[in-house]
């Protein structure tokens, strides 16, 4: 999606360039140009339209994480249970 948010910008500043609205260039650096004004434009716009998105993914991962400390907390009191377990035997 950001790429996408990039390749509008870009495009947009293209044209726009073309069109003689924006400085085509600084130098010889046309394309160069034009792509840094997309960075700088899709940035913060990529910031705010998947704001969304970028919550839901926080939230997957987030969920994921509790779950694998469950898993590892699971585990380690399986482990300490067989060493009890081993230790009483041997006494």
């Amino acid at each position: 999606m950001r790429l996408g948010i990039f390749v509008g910008c870009f495009l947009a500043v293209w044209g726009l360039a073309r069109v003689g609205f924006v400085p085509s260039s600084i130098g010889d650096a046309n394309l160069a140009w034009v792509a840094l004004l997309a960075l700088v434009l899709s940035a913060p716009l990529s910031f705010v339209l998947l704001r969304k998105q970028r919550d839901e993914m926080s939230e997957q991962i987030v969920d994921r994480v509790a779950g694998a400390k469950a898993r590892l907390a699971d585990n380690r009191s399986q482990e300490d249970a067989a060493d009890d377990a081993a230790r009483a035997a041997r006494s």
